[in-house]
């Protein structure tokens, strides 16, 4: 699918930080051998060491399966990541 941002999309603020935060996080879960394309991403705001982001990268059929998860933490100020978990 193909859409082209116009500019009030561009000067929008949080799509851009969140743009940023899914293409960092996207990088590490390539790294560790997550399909990106093939999983279930669900991304959630934080602010228990200042504003941060948890991207979340599950299975598509996550029905009757646990674990297996693969959690990345951004910060929001710099977009760095802070932590990487993995479920079991």
């Amino acid at each position: 699918m193909s859409a082209t941002l116009t500019a009030d999309v561009l000067q929008d603020d949080l799509a851009m930080l969140l743009a940023r935060v899914l293409a960092v996080a996207n990088k590490r879960a390539r790294e560790l051998d997550v399909d990106v394309l093939q999983s279930f991403i669900t991304i959630t705001q934080s602010y228990k060491n200042g504003p941060s982001w948890r991207v979340n990268y599950g299975p598509k059929e996550y029905i009757g399966r646990r674990g297996g998860d693969l959690i990345i933490e951004v910060d929001a100020s710099d977009i760095r990541i802070t932590q990487v978990l993995r479920g079991q």
